[in-house]
């Protein structure tokens, strides 16, 4: 029988107002890289894997002609198309655990893979994202690094995310590359963000093999 997903219990104002704080920063931190990637890419269709409430999906627009947002909670998912069905062009909803080997979609160009690393057995999860993108696609995916002297979750007023802290697992890069080169894809570029809060994470762009 599988597990509930924690994820299922974290309400998204709580999950939203964590992610926003100053001390954390993260929320501005994960939408200015899915628009810089937008950028550097120019896809026409992307997939946002735990997209939660929708960050960053404000800051879509062309060439973007199709937006496919994953999530686990439902609710997460009906938030996002209140906010964005009326903006977004050609945005799909998409119910489910990305480690399923069911889900899919259409496939896309570009998928981000923003802090969902952390929560999901790699292989099973880049079988999913290899199996939905294009030949060629870009895969990218932003992990948080050990940072000495901070709490993987840091400290919040928000308490339902305390319930995250059994579930995250930190990836070390070099093994997510593994995995992936195993899953089809190709390293092209990584680089290292910090933010004001001290805490640190990588991101590496993936390349799907034709």
């Amino acid at each position: 029988m599988e597990s509930r997903s924690v994820w299922l219990d974290i309400p998204l104002g709580d999950y939203e107002g964590h992610m926003a704080l100053p001390s954390v920063g993260q929320a501005a931190m994960l939408a200015d890289q899915l628009a810089l990637l937008i950028a550097r890419t120019s896809p026409r269709s992307i997939a946002i894997a735990g997209c939660a409430g929708g960050n960053g999906l404000e800051r879509v627009g062309p060439p973007v002609e199709r937006v496919v947002a994953i999530d686990i909670n439902p609710a997460y998912l009906d938030a996002v198309r209140a906010r964005h069905a009326h903006r977004v062009r050609g945005l799909e909803l998409h119910c489910g655990d990305v480690q399923s080997p069911v889900l899919s979609f259409e496939p896309v160009d570009l998928i981000f893979a923003g802090l969902i690393f952390e929560y999901v057995d790699p292989m099973p999860a880049l079988a999913t994202f290899r199996r939905n993108a294009r030949p060629a696609a870009v895969l990218v995916a932003l992990l948080q690094l050990p940072t000495g002297g901070h709490e993987a979750i840091s400290p919040s007023p928000f308490r339902t995310l305390g319930k995250l802290a059994g579930e995250m697992r930190l990836v070390d890069p070099a093994e997510l590359e593994r995995a992936a080169t195993a899953a089809g894809f190709i390293s092209e570029d990584s680089r290292v963000i910090g933010l004001a809060s001290g805490k640190r994470f990588h991101l590496r762009i993936f390349v799907a093999r034709r």
